[in-house]
């Protein structure tokens, strides 16, 4: 009876650490996606080249050059996973890019794209967008 329950308990021990796994990695890959827009909006193009993958390097730099001649800012920006698809994560946001034009101001939807996010290197970097 001991044996079985001991089994049982390791089962429920192993099957929670999978678990906790796999949301700790889908929280790594939206926190990578919403610190690539923060430095985005920030302009930190250091920052921004660190969290991108290597092909998404070249279109990060594209991106932040969109928003050099403007003020930028974050509203309410909250990433989540909600898929892979092979050996990228999926995660969709929330929250708008505010860019003012000077008489204009610009509402980027968040929620209209997204973002993918790959393992590289040792940590989770956003790759691109659908």
């Amino acid at each position: 009876m001991k044996t079985s329950q001991g089994w049982f308990f390791f089962t429920v021990f192993i099957i929670s650490a999978l678990v906790t796994g796999c949301s700790a990695e889908g929280d790594a890959a939206a926190g990578a996606v919403q610190a690539y827009i923060q430095a985005l909006v920030d302009q930190d193009s250091e920052r921004l080249a660190t969290l991108s993958c290597a092909d998404w390097e070249a279109d990060a730099r594209t991106d932040l050059e969109s928003f050099t001649a403007v003020s930028v800012t974050l509203q309410d920006a909250s990433c989540q996973e909600t898929g892979t698809d092979e050996e990228t994560h999926l995660v969709t946001c929330t929250g708008k890019i505010m860019a003012n034009y000077g008489n204009e101001v610009q509402e980027i939807d968040l929620s209209e794209r997204t973002y993918q996010a790959v393992y590289e290197g040792g940590e989770w970097r956003m790759c691109g967008y659908r």
